[in-house]
């Protein structure tokens, strides 16, 4: 049984409260997480191209929105990134999460983010979440 999870709505990535936030609405099935997001000029790094630092979070997001929203309260351990393709602001992006697996107290996640246009990887990770002791 999982523990209550308070509400996050000031989170940078997911909280509908946070009015610099990107206000990414993700959805769990099972071990699975999936969200779309497109980036707007306020996401820039350099030439219309979206900042790395927002793509991590994206990417932090969607594997963390596994455990959260299975009511498992949980931090980062880990998140290696692979920057596979720039992405330019306006570029509609699929993102997906997955629990790849479980070792008592530390759950490994991956996570990729797509181009919806034509499904080119822009960007994948391996992430280590430690979860909360009960």
């Amino acid at each position: 049984m999982s523990e209550e999870i308070e509400a996050a709505p000031m989170c940078f990535a997911c909280g509908p409260a946070n009015p610099i936030g990107l206000k990414i609405k993700f959805h769990v099935d099972g071990d699975e997480c999936t969200a779309e997001f497109t980036p707007n000029e306020n996401h820039v790094g350099y030439q219309n191209t979206v900042h790395g630092g927002i793509i991590y979070t994206a990417l932090d997001d969607v594997t963390a929105n596994i455990l959260y929203q299975q009511g498992r309260k949980a931090h980062t351990a880990r998140c290696e990134i692979r920057y596979r393709q720039p992405c330019v602001v306006g570029e509609k992006l699929r993102l997906k999460g997955w629990i790849d697996s479980e070792r008592r107290r530390l759950v490994m996640l991956k996570g990729e983010i797509r181009r919806a246009a034509d499904d080119v990887l822009v960007a994948d990770c391996e992430a280590s979440f430690m979860l909360a002791a009960k």
